[in-house]
């Protein structure tokens, strides 16, 4: 009974020889022992996530925002409770509680503002059919083509710009 967990008066443990819980009374009546096989049910069942991992700039934004309302709620219940008890602190809390308010609605606001600008710098979606893939593409390729004009020009004037003549005069 020592490595057994007790569930009410009932103990739950696993079967050594397959993966079903045996569920038996603690307390079985006189000359009665009740044994039935439960099929093992885990606890939760792993799905894939829907939406993806939010990028790290905008977590520690996001992080950052939640931690400084937080901190702006506790200290407006504070301001409310000092100015309830007509404590002298009461109003230097409320004092901080509008700064406070002030510097969380900027939080709140740089939540956003950093999303929108790494989306805006990273692409929107990371699907074949993007807008931002297809325009890094278009620009790579015109960069390629750039880069071989360079080149053939490069090489006309290593030749003296008597290139596709066949002898010299």
């Amino acid at each position: 009974m020592g490595s057994d967990t007790l569930m009410g008066t009932a103990q739950r443990r696993l079967a050594p020889e397959d993966d079903t819980v045996v569920s038996s009374t603690a307390r079985p009546g006189p000359g009665a022992r009740t044994r039935q096989q439960v099929p093992y049910r885990p606890l939760w069942v792993e799905e894939p996530a829907k939406r993806y991992r939010m990028p790290d700039p905008v977590r520690t934004s996001a992080v950052r925002a939640v931690i400084i309302i937080a901190v702006t709620l506790i200290q407006a219940m504070v301001a409310f409770l000092c100015t309830m008890a007509e404590s002298w602190l009461a109003f230097p809390m409320v004092i901080s509680s509008v700064a406070s308010t002030v510097v969380a609605t900027w939080s709140a606001v740089d939540v956003l503002v950093t999303r929108q600008v790494w989306s805006q710098r990273n692409g929107v979606v990371s699907e074949p059919s993007s807008t931002a893939r297809a325009l890094r593409r278009e620009r790579r390729a015109a960069r390629r083509q750039e880069r071989a004009a360079e080149r053939e020009q490069e090489r006309i004037r290593r030749h003296g710009g008597n290139a596709g003549q066949l002898s010299h005069p």
